[in-house]
């Protein structure tokens, strides 16, 4: 697309350090630069109290673009960039930066989390299959053996034809988790309260409520929201309706999970896990999370990363280039959905 200098809307980078050098490449900024008038050396951190030059390009900024440690847009900060209409956010969730006062104001929204959900949902399907062909057992008995064996014997549960796995939110995550897994010999249930019978026959699921399917799936995976009414969804009660040997995925958020509850399964061997968040974020040193053989611990990687950021990049350029053309965004932010979404 071809604007003059005139054209282009005025746009300015929001964004935790070293963030913008990640996420885009050189022909990223290319395209930048010839969609909007934009310094792409300029980066604002912070935007309480900005020095002269960014101060002038926040007053002058028609559209902002964000990614994490996106500073936050308060009514204070809104006041100070007259001409903003709209935000590009080359992440996922907008809450910790978008706030109420943008709404108000009629600030459009786009987010890049359908693109964010893909990597998430492939490192799920992966989990999925090598949960169910019992690989951190196997891995561990061959490491203490380093011997031939027979491990038809001590692996008859083993294996994915006719698994039954639960996912807990039809969230964009967890809808391409779905999808994923239709060239797979599984059944596939699903918990959410806000898809009924029919659009979970759609997807191909089964909608249960959250018990049955703790009790009857092999492979439970959690893509809900972090919301007040999610946290510890998954407690006490449900991890012990689960079955022997089962395997609880976690992608999603910490909270969702009762840790207590779910560190004295593990440790009891009763229970698998797989988990890229904990809650806290951080396990505390020497927590069991971290040498249990049946626990598979990552450090919140699920996510985008390394060259999977340039997707987001991608995706968020995309919209720019809508605005920049007058046109609506392909994937607006809806502030009432915000209410039951990431």
């Amino acid at each position: 697309m071809d604007h003059t200098t005139a054209d282009r809307p005025a746009l300015l980078l929001a964004m935790g350090p070293g963030i913008a050098e990640r996420l885009f490449t050189d022909r990223h900024l290319d395209r930048l630069t010839a969609l909007t008038r934009t310094d792409p050396r300029r980066i604002a951190h912070d935007l309480t109290a900005p020095e002269p030059a960014l101060a002038a390009a926040l007053a002058d900024a028609e559209v902002l673009l964000t990614c994490w440690g996106a500073p936050a847009l308060t009514a204070e900060v809104l006041a100070e960039a007259p001409r903003l209409r709209a935000v590009v956010h080359a992440a996922g969730s907008v809450k910790h930066h978008v706030t109420d006062a943008c709404w108000k104001r009629g600030i459009a929204v786009a987010s890049a989390a359908a693109a964010n959900s893909l990597p998430v949902a492939e490192y799920t399907l992966a989990a999925i299959l090598l949960a169910g062909k019992r690989v951190l057992h196997s891995a561990q008995r061959y490491g203490q053996l380093q011997a031939r064996h027979d491990w038809h014997p001590e692996f008859e549960d083993a294996g994915n034809y006719g698994r039954t796995v639960g996912v807990v939110g039809a969230s964009r995550v967890g809808r391409r988790v779905i999808e994923l897994l239709r060239p797979f010999d599984l059944q596939v249930l699903l918990y959410d309260p806000y898809v009924g019978a029919a659009e979970a026959s759609a997807l191909g699921v089964l909608r249960t409520e959250l018990d049955e399917l703790c009790a009857r799936a092999d492979i439970v995976t959690v893509h809900a929201p972090e919301l007040p009414a999610t946290r510890h969804m998954i407690g006490a009660w449900q991890l012990g309706l689960m079955r022997d040997g089962a395997t609880l995925i976690n992608t999603a958020r910490g909270s969702l999970v009762d840790e207590d509850a779910l560190l004295s399964e593990v440790v009891a061997g009763r229970l698998d896990a797989v988990l890229d968040v904990t809650d806290p974020e951080l396990p505390p040193p020497g927590s069991p999370l971290y040498s249990l053989p049946n626990v598979l611990l990552t450090p919140h990687i699920a996510g985008s990363l390394g060259g999977e950021l340039h997707r987001l990049a991608d995706h968020a350029l995309d919209e720019v280039e809508r605005f920049a053309a007058g046109l609506p965004f392909a994937d607006p932010v809806q502030p009432a959905a915000l209410g039951y979404s990431a």
